[in-house]
């Protein structure tokens, strides 16, 4: 761990899932990736270790969003439809917490947020 690790608690919108989650990184590593998902969902994310994600409440109303590799997991809330927690397909044991769901943030106080290329992902090339 770092000086800058957080323990943070983020909550969908309308209260029927919460998690808690270790950053490493504290609010360091805030960032949106380009990839056709993510383009599309638009929210910042912020690094956790994926051992430390726990669900508080709500489990069963997450609902899971996968495709292609299968190996970014997006969690969404049945309820309210937002996204609260991926696993990363870059680093499996990492997971992004949305930025936007963590109490006490406000994501606007973080802009810029930097992107990252998920349209070039290396698990996307083809071998030649």
């Amino acid at each position: 761990m770092t000086d800058k690790t957080m323990n943070v608690r983020a909550t969908c919108h309308c209260g029927a899932v919460e998690i808690k989650a270790t950053l490493p990184f504290g609010l360091e590593d805030i960032g949106r990736c380009n990839c056709s998902f993510c383009a599309r969902r638009q929210a910042a994310s912020v690094t956790a270790i994926a051992s430390s994600v726990e669900v508080l409440k709500g489990a069963d109303n997450l609902t899971l969003y996968s495709w292609n590799t299968h190996t970014a997991q997006h969690y969404f809330c049945k309820t309210c439809g937002i996204y609260t927690h991926h696993q990363r397909r870059a680093d499996p044991s990492q997971c992004g917490i949305n930025l936007g769901c963590i109490e006490c943030v406000n994501p606007w106080e973080h802009e810029p947020i930097r992107w990252s290329d998920g349209i070039n992902h290396p698990s996307d090339k083809k071998p030649a």
